[in-house]
């Protein structure tokens, strides 16, 4: 079982015990995403797709705090930041941007990447090393600055 679920699982119990609602509910969003792909797909998860499809809750709740914020209803919005804050406790430390660039040079040299072409190439070997750590909008958008 992935190091992360397994977190999950017992951050879980943990928010039980302490009742704490609303942490309860955000943690068992994601272990029901989770369990999800697992039934669908018929397969274990392990640490790297666990961290794309926490990515991936986040990246929709901050989606949802700007509709919300636009719409006037703030007390949506700030539901839906905390409930990246506790999606954010299970994803590894964010990657600063010198670092993010030297993944995206490095990957540009391996693939010997010469313009626009050859981004998916690069966005292969950058995004397993990324996920989770950076906005792979920012990534993608930085990989596009280099080879253009």
């Amino acid at each position: 079982m992935s190091a992360i679920k397994t977190k999950l699982n017992d951050a879980v119990k943990d928010a039980m015990r302490a009742k704490d609602k609303e942490r309860l509910a955000t943690l068992r969003l994601a272990t029901s995403a989770l369990k999800q792909v697992e039934v669908d797909e018929r397969i274990e998860l392990d640490d790297t797709r666990v961290l794309a499809i926490l990515d991936k809750m986040v990246k929709q709740r901050k989606d949802s705090v700007e509709q919300f914020t636009q719409g006037g209803r703030d007390d949506l919005a700030q539901k839906e930041l905390a409930e990246i804050d506790v999606l954010k406790e299970f994803l590894p430390e964010a990657m600063d941007d010198a670092a993010i660039a030297a993944i995206i040079q490095a990957a540009i040299a391996e693939t010997g990447a010469e313009g626009m072409k050859d981004m998916g190439n690069v966005m292969a070997i950058v995004k397993p090393q990324v996920q989770g750590r950076a906005d792979m909008g920012a990534v993608s958008k930085k990989v596009k600055e280099l080879l253009g």
